[in-house]
């Protein structure tokens, strides 16, 4: 589980970056603007929700290695669990943030949901209770959330209850293009790697790369979640990179990049593109997403800052990169 930044939304200090803003048309755009003060409210909401899904594929899905069991996973629509086991049926909860709603399919053809709209974390967790009951596959949660500073019970939190269905829609946007351009800097490593997925307790769209390294023992302590499943996730050797609607020490959107354990002079190491930094306070490379979001090549700059810190990453700290790389003129195997 990818628990190294501080949650978003934690904080609005006045980011360090200074963000310009383009006259581009943002119902058009491939990547939005997603100004964090815009949609904290929004975004604290939205956290909760996901974790209240999340915990739903948890409850119901053998342990998996990294906490890989626990994500969501990008859709053309939104964010979904995948299909998740409930006996001998299986069932797949979406967030739609195209229609809105929130969407439950299960395998029998059975299907419920409701509107996402504003509502209090409380009132979206007993909806969604009440509608997996009625559907006939009821499934009790761990009661609070995780990675968080206020950590409310879900059925009593009538604090975080905003949604603006604009920033929504915006946030899966940027959500499908980082999806995209994950997938192909995923595809270049022939080693062990996770899937593209997304850890509802930071929350961040991840994918992690393994050396196949054992790494020392990690000393745990993020706030709100069990060390045990800190340890778990980070057990051996890797370079993570992903994208943070940001918090804390980065109140803006921003791409990351780590690597446990971090190298001697992995913070020195030089990266690109030019706006990306070392950050101290969270110990790992950012990218802020308006730098890339009004990147000539966006998907370029992408690709240099995680090819980059990837390298500066596996560079120093003497992976074998021969064994864990496909070589520059490897031929994928044509469909057929």
């Amino acid at each position: 589980m990818q628990a190294l930044r501080i949650p978003a939304c934690a904080g609005m200090e006045k980011p360090a970056w200074n963000i310009v803003i383009m006259g581009i048309h943002e119902e058009s755009s491939a990547w939005p603007a997603l100004e964090l003060a815009a949609w904290s409210e929004t975004c604290a909401t939205l956290h909760r929700w996901t974790q209240v899904v999340g915990k739903i594929r948890l409850a119901q899905s053998p342990w998996l290695n990294h906490s890989w069991h626990v994500t969501l996973y990008v859709t053309a629509a939104g964010l979904s669990t995948s299909p998740v086991p409930h006996g001998d049926r299986v069932f797949e909860i979406e967030f739609d943030f195209v229609r809105h709603r929130l969407e439950i399919r299960i395998s029998d053809g059975n299907s419920g949901g409701f509107a996402l709209q504003a509502m209090s974390v409380a009132s979206f967790y007993h909806s969604l209770m009440q509608e997996m009951s009625r559907l006939g596959i009821p499934v009790s949660i761990p009661p609070t959330p995780n990675e968080v500073t206020d950590p409310i019970p879900f059925a009593q939190d009538e604090v975080h209850c905003h949604y603006d269905p604009d920033y929504a829609n915006r946030f899966w946007r940027v959500l499908l293009q980082a999806d995209r351009i994950f997938k192909q800097f995923r595809a270049r490593f022939s080693g062990k790697c996770s899937p593209v997925h997304y850890f509802w307790g930071a929350p961040d769209l991840a994918v992690t790369r393994f050396s196949g390294r054992r790494a020392p023992r990690h000393p745990g302590g993020i706030q709100n979640l069990p060390d045990q499943v800190t340890r778990d996730a980070y057990s051996h050797e890797v370079s993570s990179c992903g994208f943070w609607p940001g918090g804390g020490p980065i109140p803006y959107a921003a791409f990351y990049s780590y690597a446990y354990p971090a190298p001697t002079g992995f913070e020195q190491a030089q990266v690109e593109p030019v706006d990306a930094f070392y950050s101290r306070d969270l110990g790992e490379f950012i990218l802020p997403y308006d730098a890339v979001r009004l990147a000539p090549d966006p998907d370029a700059t992408l690709l240099a800052f995680l090819q980059s810190t990837y390298e500066a990453a596996a560079g120093l700290a003497g992976w074998d990169r021969d064994a864990l790389e496909y070589t520059p003129d490897f031929q994928a195997p044509s469909p057929g």
